[in-house]
């Protein structure tokens, strides 16, 4: 069966989550005290793997304690909902069982919380106790005097008051209420929920929280299990030894020291194999079991007996370290993957659902990615995964629609106190604030960047208004049969001369030939000067404006005709007729070269019905009335061949 949606309420931020869809995988996303852990904590406490109970005096919402009987008039207070969808599997179960036909429907509900009777979990589910009574009736073979005792008989409890209530009965007779008193009160339905209980996966958790101990004593380990006292790292230790292909009693019964080496040679080569699979960060890396006597100098309980030590070597440095010296996120990762290799065998966890509390948290980006590959290749072939994190290196960026938004509502209402939601857990992003939504701006953001580059050559302009007149420009030139843009470039902007560095050594991996077209204004040449002595770029691959316009400074508006310029202007703006702009007007309304700053200095002064002046609204316009290129005016021959000249440069440094 498969977890398809939950809805978690009264447990401690979450008043009220709302019904939310799970998959396969499904991320949870939020800032930190979102409610993330509480979400967990809650469909853990459904059926949980380890020992863990709801606490009420503490899960409980605090600010509603004293309210329990007022919000909750029946007694209960609800904190998890879940809705389930049977498998092939799981019907056959049932239809082995009390026959076909006996389930309406493949989806069912299981609910609990706080001061539920018995501590029992409530499952509705519909069951057709008429037909399963009717299938048993068939399978037992009762005639029609055999059945007249259960005339107007429909569910389990009222046949076996009837049958209980023949005092001759029949061998099948008989038989058939033996069947009926195996159900749980003879109650078809209840017999029907025990049946699918016991095949309902449990929710094994962990957190970034629980380390693997790198280091133990086998005689307190094995007094530890035998008080059922082991801590969650000594844990760990017992399911990394399985991992491994070994025991705890296996190593302490070696008789001889040649077979304790082999037996600890065997698990390191195995556990080596596998990790490193999923650890990218250093491959040269590898683990080794060591096992000696406790020395007397060595701090209790490593003072005595046999101890065991897990120390990773490094074949580049040729030595090697306790696990605990390692990375805090390398013991992390060493960890999970130890406990998650043994979880199916583990009696009861085999299709156990995953829950994650912000896994990997310590780990390099690059390593999360590891972790979510490890997640998706090992894992979700037989479990669901639940993870939470406000790491954008663990968005699943190739699974956008199993990311759910995690966010702690409060409503400011001004003069007045705000008013308090809870958690809310939502599909759509567009309805979550910026700090909530930004892991998953972030991820984007990394995604877009690594695929830029489409080609092998890209030219860095700007901005986008740049990359509109540049493609527009083009398209105008080649219609005329003269030189546009070389195919082969890719545009991207840069967002500006102070972006230019980082942007190039951030892809300069990606062996890509890059040239730049920028702006240049008072105060920019020294920068230009340092990012030509940088070394970047190919000597050649950098120009400004200037070197196209014959200014001293100069943006890609200023390769237009001042004339083209003033007509681009008054379309796109569209000012009343007294205040239309004009050549004269524009040229006077700064001191500077710059075309347009002086249309931003005229803007200004423009009635306040006249938007502002902006990059791109020429640029749009440009881009949606391109036939003003067609015409053979002064302005606009005088226009491309100024752009001309700049296709022709830059032309020449594409890489064939």
């Amino acid at each position: 069966m498969k977890l398809i949606k939950v809805r978690v309420q009264n447990y401690r931020s979450v008043e009220d989550s709302e019904e939310f869809e799970i998959g396969d995988l499904t991320c949870l996303v939020g800032k930190n005290e979102a409610g993330k852990t509480a979400l967990l904590s809650a469909m853990r406490g459904l059926k949980p793997s380890q020992q863990f109970d709801f606490d009420e005096p503490i899960d409980y919402p605090r600010r509603f304690t004293t309210k329990f009987d007022e919000r909750h008039p029946d007694g209960k207070a609800e904190v998890i909902r879940t809705w389930w969808r049977l498998d092939d599997v799981d019907k056959a179960v049932v239809e082995n069982r009390f026959g076909t036909g006996i389930l309406n429907g493949d989806t069912f509900q299981i609910h609990f919380g706080f001061r539920y009777e018995d501590d029992s979990r409530i499952w509705e589910i519909d069951v057709d106790s008429a037909k399963v009574l009717e299938n048993l009736l068939s399978k037992h073979a009762l005639d029609a005097t055999e059945r007249n005792v259960l005339h107007g008989v429909s569910d389990g409890p009222a046949a076996d008051k009837a049958l209980s209530g023949v005092t001759e009965k029949t061998q099948k007779q008989e038989a058939l209420l033996q069947d009926i008193k195996k159900c749980r009160k003879s109650n078809f339905t209840l017999g029907v929920i025990d049946l699918l209980s016991a095949r309902q996966p449990k929710f094994f958790f962990t957190s970034h929280f629980e380390r693997m101990s790198g280091k133990v004593s086998i005689q307190k380990l094995q007094q530890d299990r035998q008080n059922n006292s082991v801590v969650v790292g000594d844990q760990i230790f017992l399911a990394f030894l399985e991992y491994a292909g070994t025991t705890l009693e296996e190593l302490q019964s070696a008789d001889r020291r040649e077979i304790l080496k082999a037996t600890c040679e065997s698990a390191s080569n195995e556990i080596t194999e596998e990790i490193f699979q999923f650890w990218s960060q250093n491959n040269a890396l590898e683990v080794v079991i060591d096992i000696d006597s406790g020395k007397a100098m060595d701090p209790a309980p490593f003072n005595t007996g046999t101890v065991a030590e897990i120390r990773i070597k490094n074949n580049n440095h040729k030595a090697t370290l306790p696990l605990s010296e390692r990375s805090a996120g390398f013991v992390w990762f060493f960890s999970f993957l130890a406990q998650f290799k043994q979880l199916k065998k583990i009696p009861g966890n085999g299709n156990s659902i995953i829950l994650l509390d912000e896994p990997g948290l310590t780990l390099h980006g690059k390593a999360q990615g590891d972790l979510l590959r490890y997640i998706v290749e090992r894992l979700l072939p037989d479990h669901q995964v639940i993870f939470t994190t406000h790491s954008p290196f663990m968005v699943p960026m190739d699974r956008l629609a199993d990311v759910r938004i995690v966010e702690d509502v409060v409503i400011e209402k001004p003069g007045k106190r705000p008013e308090v939601k809870g958690t809310k857990v939502r599909s759509d992003v567009l309805e979550v604030n910026d700090d909530t939504l930004f892991p998953l701006q972030g991820a984007l953001g990394y995604e877009v960047t690594q695929s830029l580059f489409i080609g092998a050559n890209t030219w860095l302009v700007e901005g986008p208004s740049d990359i509109l007149y540049l493609q527009v420009l083009s398209q105008a030139l080649t219609k005329r049969r003269r030189v546009g843009l070389d195919p082969k470039w890719t545009l991207c902007p840069s967002g500006g001369i102070d972006k230019i560095a980082p942007f190039v050594r951030l892809f300069g991996g990606n062996r890509i030939n890059v040239a730049v077209l920028s702006d240049i204004a008072t105060g920019d040449k020294t920068k230009i000067e340092n990012l030509k002595k940088a070394d970047i770029l190919k000597t050649g691959h950098f120009y400004t404006c200037a070197d196209f316009t014959k200014q001293a400074e100069s943006d890609v508006e200023d390769l237009f005709d001042a004339d083209l310029f003033v007509e681009m202007l008054n379309q796109t703006y569209k000012p009343p007729a007294i205040n239309a702009v004009t050549k004269d007007a524009l040229m006077a309304a700064a001191p500077t070269p710059r075309i347009v700053k002086k249309a931003e200095a005229l803007f200004k002064l423009m009635p306040a019905t006249v938007a502002e002046f902006d990059h791109f609204g020429a640029s749009r316009w440009l881009l949606e009335n391109s036939s003003v290129l067609d015409m053979d005016t002064p302005a606009v021959n005088a226009t491309l061949d100024r752009f001309e000249a700049v296709f022709k440069a830059f032309n020449a440094l594409v890489t064939k």
